[in-house]
């Protein structure tokens, strides 16, 4: 498969898009499965997107953000990238930094995406069709993180010990792409405030 890549350079994700969209805590309209032609189930009416939140470890090698997944959770268990369901108003950056931020508490407002990239498309019943864009995205620290209940942890990785992990099996099969792209995007190490 070959992969879309969008460009978003310099976007930064904002606490308000979440509190803007839903002012109080509401179910978005994004949630629910879609059903591909071959029988399988995907999250997100509209799609899905997650965050590939890169920081610089004290040594100065990158370290990502994962969620190990909470065992009562689609492919609980294993690790994987914060994200979710897309609501029909949201670009996949939007969707992305807002999931990022509802499992994980990061202050959004140090993101600073770099690209995304779609890196799964399916064909859905009923001519419907379902994507997963992996948002890849920058901090200037390893920011800290506090777990809803969607994470049975949050941990930084370091980039060369994520394939080591029991990795989702949607991010395992395109993490190996991911490491090539992101290898070509200079992790950014200022503080972007």
């Amino acid at each position: 498969m070959e992969w879309v890549r969008r460009t978003a350079p310099g976007w930064r994700g904002s606490p308000r898009s979440t509190e803007d969209a839903y002012p109080e805590p509401v179910r978005g309209d994004g949630d629910g499965w879609v059903m591909s032609e071959s029988g399988a189930r995907f999250w997100g009416r509209y799609g899905a997107a997650g965050l590939l939140l890169r920081a610089p470890r004290p040594d100065g090698s990158p370290a990502v953000l994962l969620q190990h997944r909470a065992a009562w959770s689609h492919q609980g268990g294993t690790w994987g990238l914060p994200g979710g369901a897309r609501d029909s108003h949201e670009t996949a950056e939007q969707a992305a930094v807002r999931e990022a931020h509802e499992e994980t508490g990061l202050a959004v407002e140090l993101v600073v995406v770099r690209t995304a990239v779609v890196t799964a498309e399916v064909a859905g019943v009923g001519g419907t069709h379902w994507s997963y864009t992996t948002v890849i995205a920058d901090a200037p620290e390893m920011l800290e993180t506090e777990p809803n209940l969607e994470s049975a942890e949050l941990r930084w990785v370091a980039e060369d010990e994520v394939g080591a992990l029991p990795l989702h099996p949607g991010f395992a099969a395109s993490w190996d792409g991911l490491r090539e792209l992101i290898a070509t995007i200079p992790l950014l190490t200022n503080d972007p405030r």
